[in-house]
């Protein structure tokens, strides 16, 4: 599989599964980030995100996508939570189910979490095997 077939795979998707660590146990729940064209993953919080709060204390996650084919992408990274205007603009502009969320990019409840990828993995119903693509 190639980068690019990857990256449709996330842009397809749409939502992907997002995975945090709640003390000792997996929470996943869908999420909507945003691919940048320097692959990192952005991800609109609210506020009282309990997400928020599983990242601030174990910044490792990974998000799961699937396409319409069945094809998925495995993203693995950590997180961090960011206030970067520029960047939680450029979610804002692009997520458009945020608006029912957020006023803005300055709204002080929008919180953005910045995923930097460390490992994808990608499979296609007729793969034998996942493989590791370098985003």
């Amino acid at each position: 599989m190639t980068k690019e077939e990857a990256i449709d795979i996330i842009r397809d998707a749409g939502f992907g599964f997002l995975a945090t660590v709640d003390g000792n146990k997996p929470r996943v729940r869908p999420m909507m980030p945003y691919l940048t064209e320097d692959g990192e993953l952005l991800l609109a919080l609210l506020g009282r995100s309990r997400t928020l709060a599983h990242i601030k204390t174990n910044p490792h996650v990974e998000v799961c996508f699937v396409d319409r084919k069945m094809w998925y992408c495995r993203v693995e990274g950590r997180a961090e939570i960011s206030q970067d205007t520029a960047k939680k603009q450029l979610v804002f502009e692009n997520v458009p189910m945020l608006r029912q969320y957020f006023a803005g990019a300055e709204d002080p409840n929008y919180h953005l979490a910045v995923i930097h990828i460390t490992a994808v993995e990608a499979m296609t119903p007729h793969s034998r095997l996942p493989e590791q693509i370098h985003l």
